[in-house]
């Protein structure tokens, strides 16, 4: 059968619209295998998207260490005591762990007013040092991020989260230059985050204004205790590898029983990153069973329509097989009814699919975030090509029916 020969394509169009109801109850299946199938791909990486916007900018490798209350006795201290980490345990993890890459501390004062002026905000005033960056990286907008020279001479320098950029300088550009007041110090500001993730260290990262660590121990009298340390583990290992090591460290320098499990807090951000991508790995092959089953259930609904469609055509074919038609040619025919239903239906379940991806990126878009929903263009052509391999399958059945069929049994079947 010729691919553009109109006469074919006008008789499988009149086979197929012969009977409507049935066409599109039979088509139905397909579209609807098709639209979940596409639709559920496309939600679940839209959604994937948006919940990695949750973690932009963290480093996966990462961990961070916090003080909590001892709950045993242990070498003449009591259970139920507090204790604080201090910046002599960077240098113990360093030393002792060769498995980490870097070590940072971090301390924080919450619920903070800043001003600039008459304009006023809250966040959280962070102490840092310079290679907190290669942690949680800061995007910054403008300017640029706490240096060691800043930390080395005690510089009232800031870096200002989105948030409060926004609130305290409005239709400002570049607020680098500019002063803030945070706690009565004024600060300099030198750079502006654009960080949006959700999972803040120690506060949001939008409503942050972070300053150089040995300004803010100096400032509020902190000596050398620190609230948090922060690590990453070197490349080819893991962060789950060394986060016992780490915990040992920690908890002989400031004399915890090693068996006390809630004396330190360890938050593995890399366990938690594999997490999410094992839940969506899950969620994916869901998809994909739910979407391909439906799909073949649709493709056998076809084949079974073919079926009957072939067996109401038995004295046509029959009669075709008299004046000379080749088994090849009813062949080609079946097939090509199959695969038509089949690959029209399953594009217009694509079509309805895409518009409806497209409304709910527009949905998701209105409360400010920016995430993809659509499927892929290779996406798209491999699902039209699916659909013709599955509408040839279908036809395969049916096909063989009709080459069964002989001119006699169609004359007794008249």
């Amino acid at each position: 059968m010729r691919l553009f020969d109109l006469d074919k394509w006008e008789e499988i169009l009149q086979t197929i619209t012969r009977n409507k109801s049935r066409s599109l109850l039979t088509a139905f299946g397909v579209f609807w295998g098709v639209f979940m199938l596409v639709f559920l791909m496309g939600g679940g990486e839209g959604l994937k998207r948006l919940m990695a916007r949750n973690f932009e900018g963290f480093a996966q490798n990462s961990c961070f260490v916090m003080p909590g209350t001892t709950t045993k006795a242990y070498k003449g201290f009591q259970s139920g005591r507090s204790w604080t980490l201090e910046l002599a345990d960077v240098e113990r993890i360093r030393r002792s762990v060769p498995g980490v890459e870097t070590v940072t501390p971090m301390t924080a004062r919450w619920g903070v007013n800043v001003w600039r002026g008459e304009t006023k905000g809250n966040g959280t005033l962070k102490g840092i040092r310079a290679d907190y960056a290669r942690i949680e990286d800061p995007h910054l907008t403008y300017g640029r991020f706490i240096t060691e020279a800043d930390e080395r001479e005690y510089r009232k320098v800031c870096v200002l989260g989105k948030r409060i950029y926004e609130e305290l300088f409005p239709g400002v550009d570049n607020p680098c230059g500019l002063y803030i007041c945070v706690d009565s110090i004024y600060y300099q500001v030198v750079g502006v985050s654009k960080m949006t993730s959700n999972v803040g260290v120690m506060g949001s990262a939008e409503r942050s204004v972070m300053v150089p660590l040995t300004t803010m121990q100096r400032i509020y009298h902190y000596g050398d205790q620190v609230q948090t340390l922060g690590f990453t583990a070197r490349r080819g290992v893991t962060v789950t590898e060394i986060q016992d090591r780490v915990e040992s460290v920690i908890k002989r320098a400031h004399f915890i029983a090693p068996d006390d499990g809630q004396a330190v807090f360890m938050f593995n951000m890399e366990a938690l990153f594999r997490m999410v991508d094992n839940l969506f790995e899950g969620i994916e092959i869901l998809v994909w069973l739910i979407g391909v089953g439906t799909l073949l259930s649709g493709a056998i609904g076809v084949s079974n329509i073919m079926m009957v469609t072939v067996r109401e055509r038995t004295s046509e074919i029959g009669i075709r097989r008299a004046i000379g038609a080749r088994p090849g040619s009813i062949l080609r025919q079946v097939m090509a009814e199959s695969i038509v239903l089949t690959v029209l239906a399953g594009l217009a379940g694509i079509t309805f699919a895409v518009l409806m991806l497209q409304g709910l990126e527009t949905i998701v878009a209105s409360t400010g975030a920016d995430v993809s929903f659509q499927i892929s263009f290779r996406m798209a052509v491999g699902a039209a090509a699916v659909l013709a391999v599955l509408g040839g399958l279908a036809g395969l059945a049916p096909s063989f029916r009709a080459l069964a069929i002989k001119p006699i049994d169609a004359i007794r079947d008249e």
